[in-house]
């Protein structure tokens, strides 16, 4: 169990001008490379430059709310909880990878097989009675 103090959930005003200015600078941002893609003077490595620009600008912006917090906070746990992690060695892996391959093939022919017995009795036998 975490032993930080939990932190408000409720989300104020200036937290929310924030994300709307953030909002506004990257919709400002997509508008202009469209915008300027019209006029063939300005590159489209230029373009994509101010559309990347302008997503830097308006995460920074929300870094700096109490939403971009917990998200650092998440983000930042998760990588400690990454360093945990036990990860198998290329044999393991290579291995594990085998024994599926294997099941997979041996259930895809199990399956046709039944498919095919049930075909052949229902086409042929039952279809048959009937006739």
């Amino acid at each position: 169990m975490n032993t930080k103090a939990e932190q408000p959930k409720g989300t104020n005003a200036a937290d929310i001008g924030k994300l709307i200015l953030a909002g506004l600078v990257l919709v400002a941002g997509i508008v202009a490379y469209s915008w300027l893609g019209r006029d063939g003077n300005i590159s489209s490595s230029v373009r994509l430059l101010g559309v990347l620009a302008a997503l830097v600008i308006s995460l920074a912006i929300a870094a700096f709310t109490g939403l971009g917090r917990r998200v650092r906070t998440f983000l930042g746990e998760s990588q400690f909880e990454m360093r945990k992690v036990v990860w198998p060695t290329r044999d393991e892996t290579i291995k594990t990878t085998g024994i599926i391959i294997v099941v997979v093939i041996v259930l895809s022919l199990l399956l046709g097989l039944i498919d095919l017995i049930l075909s052949s009795v229902i086409l042929d036998w039952l279809l048959k009675l009937g006739s």
